[in-house]
């Protein structure tokens, strides 16, 4: 499967966990306080790490994806995104809450997603394929 088949399936999957966790489960279900934490940050983590993958599946004319220089360009604009996104959330108007932990975790999981997708270019582009 090349990788923008693989972009779309990862990308799907993860926003159905998404999904799951801030429309199912974190209102409906009892999380123990343990896990309230993990399931708190795990959306940001989450959509983090589907950065590059959503780029390259649903962004391909704005965002090619075809060197890795182009990957780290792609992950830092939308971790630029997501900081401003929650500095905005200071602002009373939108009814939403800063939390420093969602910066901290969107940084780790765009960093698993760049490194994961990063593997993945490298082996496509070494058997000859392209995006």
């Amino acid at each position: 499967m090349n990788l923008k088949g693989i972009s779309k399936q990862v990308t799907i999957v993860g926003t159905l966990v998404i999904w799951l966790i801030k429309f199912v489960i974190r209102p409906f279900i009892h999380i123990p306080q343990f896990w309230k934490l993990w399931f708190g940050i795990a959306p940001n983590l989450i959509g983090s790490f589907l950065l590059p993958f959503g780029a390259c599946w649903l962004f391909q004319r704005v965002f090619r994806l075809q060197t890795v220089q182009q990957l780290k360009f792609t992950c830092v604009f939308g971790l630029m995104l997501v900081v401003v996104n929650e500095f905005l959330q200071l602002i009373p108007f939108f009814g939403r809450t800063f939390d420093v932990l969602d910066i901290l975790f969107s940084f780790v999981g765009a960093g698993f997603g760049y490194f994961l997708f990063a593997r993945l270019l490298v082996k496509e582009t070494r058997w000859g394929m392209y995006l």
